[in-house]
């Protein structure tokens, strides 16, 4: 569980993720403390981010901040991607990526497998802002299961874009990072598909970004990242990997996203433009030497 103290300022949640390193909220109200199968769970209530959902005394998302990774995690890939059909979403229990995926129009259908089903039910009871109303719209088809599985019994190329939300390389997150999940991620996205999942903090978790980037590049002709600043991420821009069967990802101009991002009838973001899109690409060299050459 995280690191709760109590002081005459109130109390306060510690961020466990690092061991030398870290932030800590002001505690509002403790809404839901919850052992699940896989992870310890926690929902509070803070005086600076609205609420905070915490998986395993990690920081997974704050009300305050969501848009930034939720808009970067789903819009890069699917404008990029420029015509994306079919969508899994493999993690993302609170529901914020499964909504900004059925916000492209041209999203035909959209798969989320969650393995942990406290996450979405605490999420959809004590954060129902960040899904809005996706849980009900008719293309989302929500899964409460082994990720993992059901890329394994996926048919092949039954997926234009997979979108893995998940907690770091540890734990219930740790084989999402494996050679077979990626080998079977290859099989089931089409010929132009792609696959985008966090990476990390560089400055803190270098070898994340690295090691999965050589990993998923036994599958994949073309790996790379692109970078969002997320506040409650700390320690600078998070990585966010992809790897894509079209050396073209990210080659689409300004113009072009653009097009798309209307086409798709994306607007009224809060992180995200087509701007930002397109720099994103351009890496710090601190974290592009991370990549395979």
């Amino acid at each position: 569980m995280s690191d709760q103290t109590t002081s005459s300022t109130g109390t306060w949640i510690a961020e466990t993720l690092y061991s030398d390193w870290g932030q800590q909220f002001r505690v509002g109200k403790e809404l839901a403390r919850v052992k699940s199968d896989f992870q310890d769970i926690v929902v509070f209530e803070s005086n600076s981010h609205g609420r905070v959902l915490l998986l395993d005394g990690v920081v997974q998302i704050t009300e305050a901040d969501e848009f930034v990774y939720q808009e970067m995690l789903t819009h890069v890939p699917l404008i990029a991607h420029g015509a994306a059909k079919n969508v899994l979403i493999i993690g993302a229990g609170d529901g914020g990526v499964l909504r900004r995926v059925l916000e492209h129009k041209t999203v035909e259908r959209a798969v989320m497998v969650e393995i942990d089903g406290e996450v979405i039910r605490l999420s959809r009871e004590f954060m129902p802002g960040i899904s809005g109303n996706a849980w009900n719209d008719p293309r989302a088809e929500v899964i409460v299961g082994d990720g993992i599985d059901y890329v394994k019994k996926a048919a092949d190329g039954s997926f234009d874009v997979i979108i893995v939300d998940s907690t770091d390389p540890i734990g219930v997150g740790e084989v999402l990072f494996t050679d077979d999940f990626y080998q079977n991620a290859a099989r089931i996205l089409t010929a132009r598909g792609l696959i985008v999942n966090q990476c990390g903090v560089p400055f803190m978790q270098a070898d994340e970004l690295r090691e999965t980037s050589l990993r998923r590049r036994n599958f994949f002709p073309r790996v790379g990242a692109y970078v969002a600043a997320v506040p409650t991420y700390v320690g600078g821009f998070m990585t966010l990997g992809f790897a894509t069967k079209d050396a073209d990802f990210t080659q689409a101009d300004l113009e072009t996203v653009r097009a798309r991002a209307q086409a798709a009838g994306i607007a009224n973001t809060r992180y995200w433009t087509p701007e930002v899109h397109v720099g994103s690409f351009y890496l710090p060299p601190y974290i592009a030497e991370q990549l395979p050459a």
